[in-house]
């Protein structure tokens, strides 16, 4: 997993409350188990005309040339909810988004994120709102997320604070995923299994 501690780059507003993770990858496309190649289905069912991965539509957020390239989501409330599929994070991630800014999110979702190297940011919502304003009004903003100081800020003077938990930000930081955590204590594992070859030898 790649580490998360400053990212500085565009973001894209979804102003849309309650994204289900079928609307982040539709169900048609979870036929793969590889975490990689899921950035194409991202919302197919708003980026593509009638589904049609050939026929980009204009008027969604992510095919608009100033939204090109963005690093950042920023949403409204309940984010990530419906199904458990970890095809969510796993196409944010393989399209380029590193973190998704939002009031709230689903806690399957939030955890998936977490665990796949995206960040989800939770801010208030005159945060989330003030945050649209500036996207709205200011064409060449830029956002800066720092994970270390729990702190957004933007090109053009928005300050804000971000909720995300003390494990969380430290598995971000290291880049480390529950297989990295679990590696962390290869010694103690590795004596551990040889004690109880010598102890239960029939085992």
């Amino acid at each position: 997993m790649k580490p998360f501690t400053t990212l500085t780059g565009i973001a894209a507003p979804l102003d849309r409350v309650n994204v289900d993770t079928d609307q982040i990858t539709p169900k048609q496309y979870l036929k793969s188990i590889s975490r990689i190649g899921f950035g194409k289905y991202l919302f197919a069912g708003w980026r593509y005309i009638d589904g049609d991965l050939s026929r980009p539509n204009p008027d969604f957020v992510l095919n608009q040339p100033r939204f090109k390239g963005a690093q950042v989501l920023v949403a409204r409330e309940n984010f990530g909810c419906g199904s458990s599929r970890e095809h969510a994070p796993w196409s944010l991630d393989d399209f380029g988004i590193r973190c998704v800014i939002a009031p709230s999110f689903a806690d399957i979702f939030y955890s998936n994120s977490l665990k796949n190297g995206v960040l989800p940011a939770i801010v208030n919502d005159e945060d989330v709102s003030a945050l649209f304003d500036q996207i709205e009004e200011f064409p060449d903003l830029q956002v800066r997320v720092d994970l270390k100081e729990q702190a957004i800020s933007t090109n053009h003077g928005l300050s804000l604070r971000f909720k995300v938990g003390e494990d969380a930000k430290v598995r971000l930081l290291n880049g480390i995923d529950d297989i990295g955590q679990t590696l962390l204590h290869d010694k103690e594992i590795t004596a551990f299994e040889q004690r109880r070859r010598q102890q239960m030898p029939w085992l």
